[in-house]
This record gives C-alpha cells, structure tokens and sequence, in this order.
C-alpha cells in the first residue's frame, strides 16, 4: 500500500524491513523473506510497524530496546495481529487501549494485566501507539495511518487501487455472529450502492427499509450481519468521508459541504468531525491542504527523507 502512495508525483513513503539478524526469516506460508536490514534502520524512522508472529514470547532484547527508544523519541509505533505481544513486553501498551486478533486477546489481558485489551474493534489508536487485530485489519490499519497522513482522499485512491474496501473505522467488528449473506438478490448490495448516490439527501431507516423491500427490523439485522455497522452508522460514516474529500480537494465553504455531504448543517458537521478526527472541518482542511514542500512520512522502520 504505502509503496503506491504518491504525493505532487513524490513517493509519500520510504519504507524498510529489519530484523535482529538479517537474512531468511520463515513464513508459515511456505517460503522465506530475505530482510537485509538490522534494527540500526529504525533509528530515525517516523513510523514503525510491527507485524504479526506465531511466536508470542523470547523476543528479542535489542528489539525491545529500540522500540523504547523509538517511543521516546515520538515515533508512531504500530502492529498488526499478534505484533501487540512484542510492544506489550517491550511496556508501550502499558495503560494504554490495545487489539490483536480475537482469537489472542484473552491471552494478552493475561500476560500483561496492564493494557486494556479491546477483543471487539478492528484497530486502536491510543496516543502515537496503534494495534490492529488480525491480518485483514492490518489493510484497515494502514489505510488509517495513510489518511491520518495525508487525508481521506489519497486514502481512499490508495484503497480503489489495491481493490479493497475504503477506510473502515476502527471501532468495527472483528466479525460478526451471523453469517455472512451470499452475494445474490438477498443482500443489501444494491441498497448500499443506492444511498451512495444520494448521500446528501435526509435518508431514514424507513427509506432503506422500502428500497430493500423489507423490515425496519429486518435491515438493521442484515445490515449489521454484512458490515458490522447499523444503517445509520454507515451512513454517517460514508458522509463524514464524503465532507473529508470535500475539505481537502475543494475551496467549497463549510456550510456547502454540510449540504453536499448530508450531514446539514455546519453545528452537525463540526461536531461528527470533531468525534471523528479531534479536528474542526477549518483546522482538518488546514492540515490536509497538501503543498510540494510538505514534508514526507515514513513508514515501517523507515527514515523521514
């Protein structure tokens, strides 16, 4: 992902791989990984992601060490799956919310009593340390970091791109109880694409409800079987990212894009907003306005330009 994210025609990412002693490192998909890079690449590195083991314990002590001295220092510090173990021993989670796959998260809350374990969500960003769950939410996670970076649009090319679905926001399910429908005439597809094209109009549950041709009862079930969300949280999340694109790819006054996002008003714009992203719509068009000069970020073990 962060290799196709370009910035004015710059790569936005410079992005390593390291490990305690390079070389092969075995995968349990059959086949091995050459890392040529030692620990030393993530001095000065602005974000470091670590991924997911079949190995919960003995890690390495250098390692430990450097992602201490990457958290003083104020680097990002990320993981995926069962990567929380390795920030859990090195005590960056200590009083801090974490995730890991579900299927490890009691066993986490275990070993290390002092981090609040968070078995439900697909990611946590607590401060400058984020967790994903498993390795699916890995994607979400770096699109999260790639929007934080550089805005919901960039974000959201970067997710067409790879073919996957756009941002999905942390606080989703990391599955859902009742299986997932088929992708025939009985699932909300059509609905979904449907309200995509008229998100700025005041839709009501009842509006899905009759474009399903089913149950207010029976939508919010469904809806919550497919995605995770009820209705009217998707909905507001799509506006929310839909008045996110509008602030960083246009000079449209905020009360404009209130109205084109579906949101209504600028009071509801700037509230959602501020829940969203800790940012008023003025201050996160600020901060995602991009020039040329615009420093680049670095991903993974890497060094900033």
């Amino acid at each position: 992902l962060y290799g196709a994210v370009q910035i004015d025609g710059r790569d936005a990412y410079a992005t390593h791989t390291c490990t305690p002693q390079p070389g092969p490192v075995a995968t349990r998909g059959g086949f091995d990984v050459i890392v040529t890079g030692d620990l030393d690449m993530i001095t000065g590195a602005d974000t470091v992601l670590i991924t997911g083991t079949g190995a919960r314990d003995g890690v390495a002590a250098e390692l430990l060490a450097a992602l201490r001295d990457a958290a003083r220092r104020g680097a990002r510090i990320a993981s995926i799956c069962t990567g929380a173990f390795v920030l859990a021993e090195a005590g960056l989670l200590d009083g801090r919310c974490a995730t890991t796959h579900w299927r490890y998260a009691a066993e986490l809350a275990q070993r290390y009593p002092r981090v609040l374990v968070r078995p439900e969500v697909l990611f946590v960003e607590d401060g400058p340390i984020v967790t994903s769950a498993g390795l699916a939410a890995g994607i979400d996670l770096c699109l999260h970091l790639i929007r934080s970076d550089h805005g919901a649009a960039v974000a959201n090319d970067i997710a067409r791109l790879a073919v996957v679905a756009p941002v999905r926001p942390g606080g989703q399910a990391q599955f859902v109880s009742a299986p997932v429908a088929s992708s025939g005439p009985t699932t909300l597809d059509q609905t979904r694409a449907w309200a995509l094209t008229r998100i700025q109009d005041k839709l009501t549950l009842a509006d899905l409800a009759q474009h399903a041709n089913t149950s207010i009862r029976t939508l919010n079930r469904r809806f919550r079987a497919e995605t995770g969300l009820s209705p009217l949280q998707w909905l507001l999340q799509l506006r929310v990212d839909r008045a996110r694109e509008l602030l960083e790819t246009t000079d449209l006054p905020v009360a404009v894009i209130a109205d084109r996002s579906g949101l209504g008003s600028v009071d509801s714009l700037r509230d959602h907003f501020i829940h969203t992203t800790g940012l008023t719509p003025s201050a996160y068009r600020a901060a995602f306005t991009h020039s040329p000069n615009q420093s680049d970020n670095v991903v993974t073990t890497n060094r900033r330009r």
